[in-house]
C-alpha cells in the first residue's frame, strides 16, 4: 500500500505542476462549470500531448463533474456519447484500404479508426489521482441516463450512442480490473473500521443491522469473510463473500444468522457455506469478479481447514416469486398444472408460511414449481431465468437442493416465497459442469432436484419466456 500512496503522491505533484502549464489556479479547481464547458475541456484533454498538463486537466474535469447536479451530469454524458464517437469517414477509408490490401497492418489501422474517441477520453481521465474511482461513479450516472432514455421516446441514434459509451466503459474496466490486479483480503474484526463500515453498507443479500451483527458474522471461529480489492480503489471493496463453517449443508438462513448460537469448533467443520455474495461497485456491472472470488476462497479454505469436504452456497432466488405469479395468471402455464395453481392460492393469505397446515399443503407443489423454474424456464438467450442461478451454474456449480421456507424474512418471502437453494461446488466436476452449461445450456442438477420436476407438464413453448 506504501507503493500505491507514493504513486498517488507523484500524480498529485504532476497535477499541481501541470496546473501552471494550462493556466489553472488553485481556486479554479473548485469553481463551477456547466456540462458544455466540460465537454470543451474534454476536447482539449484528448488533443494534448503533455503528461503534466493532461493529468492536471483530467483532475479538473473530474472534480468539476463531481460538483455538478445530477441533471447536468447526465447532459454531460449525453454530450460525450454523441460528440466523442468514431470518425466514420476514417473508418470507411480504413475499410477500403483493408479490402485493397488485407494485411495485418491495414487491419490495425482499421481497428484504430473504429475505436470511439470516448475510449481515449476515459483513458486520459484515468490519469488523475483517484481517477479510476471517479470513472466508476461516472458510469453509475450513465446507468441512470440509459434508464431514462429507455423510459422515453428518445432518438434511436442517441440511445445507440449512449449504449456505445457504456460499452466503452465496460471494455476498459474489464482490462483494468482483470484478475491479475485483484487482491484477496480476509475481513475480520481487526480490519480498519472504515472498511468494515462499507461491508455493512454494501451487504446486498442479508442486511447487516449494525456493528454488533457484523461482529457476529466475522469474529467467531466458524465464520469467515473475504473481499477483493484493487490497487486503484485502495480501501473500496469490489465484492465480498460471507462464509459459515458448519457440520452439514444448511437448508435455511435463520440458524446461520441466529443470535446467541454456539460457535462450531473449527476442527469439527466439514462444510463451508457461502451464504452471501455482494457486489459493491454498481459502476463495475458486467465486470466479472465473483467466479474468481469463490474459486480462490474455496482453495484457501481447503488449505487452511483440511476437514472441509463440502463447499456449497445458500442462495436466494430473486426471480422466483415474479415467475410463479406469472405462471399462476397464465392461461397456459409451463411449469404448473391446474391443480398446482389451485393449491398455491394459499400463498396469497397473510402469514401462510407460519400456518403448518397451509405450508404443508403448499410445500410439494412449491418444490415442484421450483424444479420447473430452474430446469425449464429460460430467458431469450436460452439461459435460466434466475440471475443467481446463471452466476453459479456458469461457474461450474451444481444445483444441489431446493429448500422450502429457507428464508422467511419479509425480503425472502417477497422475492422467492421463502425459497432458497444450495449450489454445490464439487472441485472434481466444476470444469465439466461449466463446459456443458456454456456450450449446451445444460443445468447441472442433483437427482433429488431432477426428481421434483413433474412429468405431466406441457411441452416447452418454442418462444422463450421473457427474463424477469
Amino acid at each position: 500500500m506504501a507503493a500505491i500512496s507514493f504513486f498517488g503522491d507523484l500524480l498529485q505533484t504532476i497535477s499541481d505542476r501541470g496546473r501552471d502549464l494550462i493556466g489553472i489556479g488553485r481556486g479554479d479547481l473548485a469553481s463551477k462549470a456547466n456540462a458544455h464547458e466540460l465537454i470543451k475541456l474534454c476536447e482539449d484533454l484528448i488533443s494534448r500531448r503533455g503528461e503534466a498538463s493532461g493529468v492536471a486537466l483530467a483532475r479538473l474535469i473530474l472534480e468539476r463533474y463531481a460538483s455538478l447536479a445530477r441533471a447536468e451530469r447526465l447532459v454531460f454524458l449525453q454530450g460525450i456519447a454523441t460528440v466523442f464517437g468514431a470518425d466514420h469517414e476514417a473508418v470507411d477509408d480504413a475499410i477500403a484500404a483493408y479490402r485493397r490490401d488485407p494485411t495485418r497492418a491495414a487491419l490495425g489501422v482499421l481497428h484504430e479508426a473504429a475505436e470511439p474517441r470516448s475510449q481515449e477520453l476515459i483513458r486520459r481521465l484515468n490519469l488523475a489521482r483517484n481517477g479510476t474511482l471517479a470513472l466508476v461513479r461516472m458510469r453509475e450516472d450513465l446507468f441512470v441516463l440509459r434508464k431514462d432514455l429507455r423510459g422515453s421516446e428518445a432518438d434511436p441514434d442517441l440511445v445507440d450512442a449512449v449504449d456505445s459509451l457504456d460499452s466503452d466503459f465496460e471494455h476498459l474496466f474489464a482490462s483494468w480490473f482483470n484478475r491479475g490486479f485483484l487482491v484477496l483480503r480476509h475481513i475480520d474484526w481487526t480490519t480498519p473500521a472504515h472498511i468494515l463500515e462499507k461491508i455493512i453498507r454494501y451487504e446486498a443479500v442479508h442486511e447487516i443491522a449494525g456493528w454488533d451483527e457484523l461482529r457476529r458474522r466475522i469474529e467467531p471461529t466458524d465464520r469467515r469473510c473475504f473481499a477483493f480489492f484493487h490497487p486503484a480503489l485502495q480501501d473500496e471493496p469490489l465484492i465480498f463473500v460471507e462464509v459459515a463453517l458448519t457440520d452439514g449443508i444448511a437448508p435455511a438462513i435463520a440458524p446461520i444468522l441466529a443470535h446467541g448460537r454456539e460457535p462450531l469448533p473449527t476442527r469439527a467443520a466439514t462444510t463451508a457455506i457461502f451464504y452471501s455474495i455482494s457486489n459493491c461497485q454498481k459502476g463495475l456491472a458486467g465486470v466479472t469478479f465473483g467466479n474468481f472470488l469463490i474459486k480462490q476462497v474455496v482453495e484457501d479454505l481447503a488449505r487452511e481447514i483440511p476437514s472441509l469436504k463440502t463447499f456449497v452456497t445458500l442462495s436466494p432466488v430473486p426471480g422466483f416469486s415474479a415467475w410463479l405469479d406469472r405462471e399462476r395468471r397464465s392461461d397456459s402455464p409451463q411449469g404448473l398444472t391446474r391443480d398446482d395453481v389451485e393449491a398455491l392460492r394459499a400463498i396469497d393469505e397473510p402469514g401462510w408460511h407460519a400456518d403448518k397446515a397451509k405450508s404443508d399443503a403448499v410445500k410439494k407443489v412449491m418444490i415442484s414449481a421450483a424444479a420447473a423454474y430452474f430446469l425449464r424456464a429460460k430467458n431469450e438467450r436460452g439461459k435460466p431465468l434466475d440471475p443467481v442461478a446463471r452466476f453459479h451454474l456458469g461457474n461450474g456449480a451444481r444445483l444441489e437442493r431446493l429448500n422450502f421456507l429457507g428464508d422467511v424474512s419479509p425480503k425472502g418471502l417477497g422475492q422467492s416465497r421463502g425459497l432458497m437453494v444450495n449450489y454445490l461446488y464439487d472441485l472434481s466436476a466444476i470444469e465439466k459442469n461449466h463446459e456443458t452449461y456454456a456450450n449446451l445450456g445444460t443445468v447441472a442438477a442433483s437427482s433429488s432436484v431432477s426428481r421434483e420436476l413433474r412429468t405431466n407438464l406441457p411441452p416447452i413453448r418454442a418462444v422463450a419466456l421473457a427474463e424477469a
